[in-house]
């Protein structure tokens, strides 16, 4: 997308100094975010920013705060619902730049930006067991860390060891595994606005055949069970202690039920998919009228797993 013209003092002096850091085709103006969510919705990023390495992440941090623009750290944009009027500041995003896997004995390191399913991958071809609950899931291993993401029985919490971030003053800090305060779909990173750009996990020898053999499994299991064909932002809800969100919102009747372009999913209550020009309030909507029934009929409040970012 070619860059327009930005319309305020601040957007011309922030836009100048984004340039003397990013590379012209890796930063966008106005940039609509249905195009780098997987639930294909959301409004314009004021501005959208693929860093090439640590240092862009750091020198982008220093300038948002030294000119008090809020910034935004966005993985695959997968487990995210982007408001319609979109999001206001600086939103980075990890692309193939942070992509990159490597190996150290039993510890993998991997950039922010590589996919789950590629570190899943990386981990089996190396005969290294303790990623493979995370195959097929549809986001980055930054984003994984930054929520806690789990699967089959497997948390990333299980396997994390260290990350380094860039944090909001820009400095680049390491932070050990005790230090995250992982939890339930948690962990410090909500809190403290520090950006994650790399991640070490340490992992398990195994055999590469039980190891491929559990993957096919799991994937299996999404193929059947899951809408992967439709765009959504993965599970929708949290699972609410004793329960499953899927099956409360299944028994309360809900499969199919749909406001704009959102849908319960027919396949699989659990998620909210885009069923065809769906916006950010259709879903969010269906999300409240989906808690409502539920709690009415089973006293469950369902809290949503999808994090809601951008403008109100």
């Amino acid at each position: 997308m070619c860059l327009q013209k930005a319309k305020s003092k601040l957007e011309q002096e922030l836009l100048a100094s984004l340039k003397e850091i990013i590379a012209a085709p890796r930063l966008y103006i106005n940039e609509p975010m249905s195009r780098h969510t997987s639930f294909q919705i959301g409004g314009p990023a004021d501005f959208l920013v693929f860093p090439a390495s640590v240092q862009e992440v750091s020198a982008v941090f220093t300038l948002v705060r030294e000119l008090g623009v809020p910034v935004l750290a966005l993985g695959n944009g997968s487990n995210v619902l982007v408001s319609d009027k979109g999001i206001r500041g600086v939103v980075v995003k990890f692309g193939d730049d942070f992509a990159g896997i490597r190996h150290l004995g039993k510890t993998v390191i991997a950039g922010a930006g590589a996919s789950l399913t590629s570190v899943s991958r990386y981990a089996a071809d190396c005969a290294l067991t303790g990623m493979e609950f995370a195959v097929g899931i549809p986001g980055s291993i930054g984003g994984a860390v930054f929520m806690n993401a789990g699967a089959y029985d497997g948390e990333i919490s299980k396997v994390i060891s260290a990350v380094t971030t860039v944090c909001p003053d820009g400095t680049v800090q390491r932070f050990n595994h005790a230090d995250i305060r992982f939890d339930y779909r948690q962990s410090v990173f909500q809190q403290n606005g520090c950006i994650i750009c790399e991640v070490e996990l340490m992992l398990e020898q195994g055999s590469e055949k039980d190891i491929l053999a559990k993957m096919d499994e799991y994937t299996n299991s999404r193929e059947t069970k899951q809408p992967l064909e439709m765009p959504s932002a993965g599970s929708t809800f949290k699972r609410p202690p004793g329960y499953y969100a899927g099956t409360l919102i299944e028994q309360t009747g809900l499969k199919g039920f749909s406001i704009g372009g959102a849908q319960v999913s027919n396949k699989h209550a659990g998620f909210v998919v885009n069923a065809g020009g769906a916006t950010a309030a259709d879903v969010l909507a269906l999300i409240s009228e989906v808690q409502r029934r539920v709690f009415d009929k089973f006293g469950v409040r369902l809290q949503p797993e999808v994090r809601v970012i951008g403008e109100k």
